[in-house]
């Protein structure tokens, strides 16, 4: 499976962005996406995931009820609307792929994008 994400930026705080990420490759449907961020310095951390039907979704603490995930797919295709930005959310953000059950743990995605970046100025 290959994942190219994109809709990265530069926006300011408060603004809203959704990012993309699209499949190829693979059933697309049978796996389950996350989205996940790295800020420089700092640790790949978990963002969201969404089942493979997108019946269920978790999500950070950080950004539970500022971001959405969801999946189209028909097209293939996850997304992450972010809302209500803040400087805090600046980091390359990575969609994930990966079987069996929803989780946060990046070593349960098999497949990587190759990232988008995200800065939110203050």
């Amino acid at each position: 499976v290959q994942l190219q994400a994109s809709g990265g930026g530069l926006v300011q705080a408060g603004d809203s962005l959704r990012l993309s990420c699209a499949a190829s490759g693979g059933i697309f449907s049978s796996y389950v996406m996350g989205w996940f961020r790295q800020a420089p310095g700092k640790e790949r951390e978990f963002v969201g995931t969404i089942g493979w039907n997108g019946g269920r979704t978790y999500y950070a603490d950080s950004v539970k009820g500022r971001f959405t995930i969801s999946r189209d797919n028909t097209k293939n295709t996850v997304y992450l609307q972010m809302n209500s930005l803040k400087a805090e959310d600046t980091a390359v953000y990575y969609c994930g792929a990966g079987k069996g059950a929803v989780s946060n743990r990046p070593r349960n995605f098999d497949y990587w994008g190759q990232g988008t970046l995200v800065t939110v100025s203050s």
